[in-house]
């Protein structure tokens, strides 16, 4: 390794008092000089990359710390290149043993005693244990492909095993894009007719006639064209799940016939003669007011009954906020394997953006968002510019003006935003920020947040 080592390499630095200082701390530690050549690495750069002092002195930092922003992004170029330090920036690095290990880097300056800028030094720290710790929760608020730390959907999770185990037709209420399907899924995949099929049919997406032949199937000569006996939904859902989505646009006629399969258990394929038994769970599912519906005589009150002998709402993602953050770390890491990108995550800026958004498409909208910004954003780190137009306040335009700057502005505006929400109820707000009301208590005193006379709770005053 001698003809890799610098000239100005010293080869008693690691008996130095300064190599000994950085060899009693845990985070690893690496100087370059101009050329980009290590100049001194500690210990723990040693336990974290797998590469010895003597085989890393004298290489270019990135023949040795291999991240995934070498070739284009590396920060210890961009501190030199503006002489400003980077703090805490996510990365992988790839070790000795070609294992893809998460850190934690932050860069500064390298100076002589006269104050002459000779290269530059950079700090990292192992992840490996945090992010082990992030899998471990996403999998407690995971539940059959369903994400939530909020405590309403919680409720849901812990009585879905229930549900499924019974034979009750369910009815499934929310907005679009909440995830109806998925629930209708876990209640099939939970129940005792999971290794049976699971059926879909959209009742909203087809006209009446074709939606009645598609439920029912039909025989040959049932009409011109029906060349051979084709079996409808209810015959390939057969000891399984019917799952039918937005059921409130079906019309008054088909209402009837469901009906009597929902009484019966039987149906009769278009231009049969004889009836069908019919074995199979049903599960519906509407973003409609079937209520309202009913009491505007467009939707039979019998069938809703029918229909909704176990009623879940899904409530609409403005209505769950603390389940963004985990919602966006669940689909960067979806987008990072479905596109082979390495987005670590998304600055403070753009995610008080996206906290803040109403979402008025739900889930399927910020699924939308995320991939949108995946096709932008050619780095390791969403920020503002990767957003969607729309969602880009006016501020950003004119320098991020009114936008939180630091975490802690960030957090304050969050409670507030989320005092607001549930009228100023300070256990409400705590619920839905999925921390504890003491927590919430301390927070409003640290931030110095300030409380209107009356909360949401009573007309006494808030002290």
């Amino acid at each position: 390794m001698s003809e890799k080592i610098h000239p100005h390499f010293n080869p008693e630095w690691p008996n130095t008092p300064v190599a000994t200082i950085l060899d009693s701390i845990s985070d690893g530690v690496f100087t370059v000089d101009s050329e980009w050549r290590i100049t001194s690495f500690n210990n723990a750069a040693e336990d974290i990359t797998g590469v010895s002092r003597e085989e890393a002195m004298g290489r270019q930092c990135c023949d040795v710390f291999r991240t995934n922003i070498c070739e284009s992004q590396c920060v210890l170029r961009k501190t030199l290149e503006t002489g400003q330090p980077i703090a805490n920036k996510t990365v992988y690095i790839i070790d000795a043993n070609g294992d893809r290990i998460p850190i934690s880097i932050s860069t500064a300056l390298l100076k002589d005693k006269d104050g002459v800028i000779i290269g530059g030094v950079e700090t990292f720290r192992d992840l490996s244990q945090v992010e082990e710790l992030h899998k471990e929760l996403m999998k407690k608020y995971s539940f059959n492909d369903i994400i939530s730390k909020n405590h309403r959907m919680q409720q849901l999770f812990e009585i879905l095993p229930e549900i499924a185990n019974s034979e009750s037709t369910t009815l499934i209420e929310g907005e679009s894009g909440t995830g109806k399907e998925l629930f209708a899924r876990a209640i099939h995949n939970l129940s005792p007719r999971k290794n049976k099929p699971f059926i879909a049919v959209n009742c909203g997406a087809l006209p009446d006639t074709l939606l009645e032949s598609e439920l029912f199937g039909y025989k040959a000569g049932a009409f011109t064209d029906a060349k051979r006996d084709k079996p409808g939904r209810f015959a390939l859902a057969e000891g399984g799940t019917l799952f039918l989505d937005e059921i409130g646009d079906i019309s008054p006629a088909l209402q009837v016939r469901l009906l009597r399969v929902l009484q019966e258990k039987k149906y009769e394929p278009l231009g049969a003669t004889q009836t069908v038994k019919a074995d199979v769970r049903i599960v519906a599912a509407t973003n409609k007011n079937l209520i309202k519906l009913v009491e505007a005589e467009s939707f039979r009150q019998d069938l809703y009954y029918r229909i909704n002998v176990i009623r879940l709402y899904l409530p609409p993602l403005r209505e769950r906020k603390d389940d963004i953050p985990l919602l966006i770390d669940n689909f960067i890491a979806h987008f990072n394997q479905l596109k082979n990108k390495e987005i670590m995550e998304i600055d403070h800026s753009a995610l008080y953006v996206m906290v803040n958004h109403d979402y008025p498409g739900n889930i399927r909208e910020l699924e939308n968002i995320i991939e949108h910004a995946f096709v932008l954003c050619q780095g390791s780190l969403i920020d503002m510019r990767h957003l969607p137009e729309y969602l880009r306040p006016d501020e950003f335009e004119a320098g991020l003006q009114g936008i939180p700057t630091t975490i802690k502005q960030m957090e304050q505006r969050m409670i507030v935003s989320a005092l607001k929400r549930n009228n100023w109820n300070r256990l409400a707000a705590a619920r839905e920020l999925g921390i504890h009301k003491s927590t919430l208590f301390r927070k409003i005193a640290s931030l110095d947040i300030q409380l209107p006379p009356e909360d949401g709770r009573s007309k006494r005053r808030v002290e």
